[in-house]
């Protein structure tokens, strides 16, 4: 298995460490590199990565709003947030928007090649903190919403609760008994039936109405 990886950030040594650690370690590939986001729905296009790591304070078009151009266009991409400081509030709106998740900047090679992984396999790298802050936006929500199960079958409820429970697109199949193709399957008509891009959105959905 080999993850392609694309980087977009404005700050050119730390461009070059990430490209360096990303090409020298087995199991990853670097095939895009972005100085900003101004281009970036072409640049992905032109540059098919599977996990995209993206800045948040670029000029231009910033890391939030570039995160919500590309769950648009892609959205099974998996986007990890970079930040220099646990924001809380500018990590939350780029979740919100889609991100998979967020890693410090001042993380260690193995944290950051542990967060591609963790994206990749349908996981969400973030602290408990903004998890806690996520969830509070969700129970809050739930509270003025009519419960439907929006015509979901049997498996793809069984699915989406274990989605809601944090678990990754392997943990699920292995749950399921299924494979991780016929996750991802499912997870494609749970985002069409629930009208949702994003992991984040789907789950959501989920706890306001009751669904699982």
């Amino acid at each position: 298995m080999t993850i392609k990886v694309a980087i977009v950030e404005d700050n050119k040594a730390l461009r070059e460490s990430i490209i360096a650690l990303f090409s020298i370690n087995e199991g990853f590939k670097m095939v895009g590199s972005f100085s900003n986001a101004n281009s970036i729905v072409k640049d992905i296009i032109s540059s098919k990565p599977d996990v995209v790591l993206m800045d948040i304070q670029m000029p231009g078009i910033n890391g939030i709003e570039a995160v919500k151009l590309l769950r648009a266009e892609f959205p099974e991409m998996k986007i990890v947030i970079q930040t220099v400081f646990e924001d809380d509030d500018s990590i939350f709106q780029a979740i919100c928007n889609g991100a998979s998740g967020y890693i410090l900047k001042r993380s260690s090679p193995a944290e950051y090649m542990q967060a591609i992984i963790e994206a990749y396999n349908g996981g969400a790298p973030i602290t408990g903190s903004i998890a806690a802050k996520v969830l509070n936006m969700f129970k809050i929500s739930q509270q003025s919403n009519v419960t439907t199960d929006f015509n979901l079958s049997e498996r793809e409820k069984e699915v989406l609760n274990h989605l809601v429970k944090g678990l990754s697109y392997k943990m699920i199949a292995d749950k399921c008994g299924i494979s991780y193709d016929t996750v991802r399957f499912h997870m494609k008509n749970i985002y069409s039936k629930l009208h949702v891009e994003s992991m984040t959105e789907a789950v959501s959905v989920a706890i306001k109405n009751k669904i699982v």
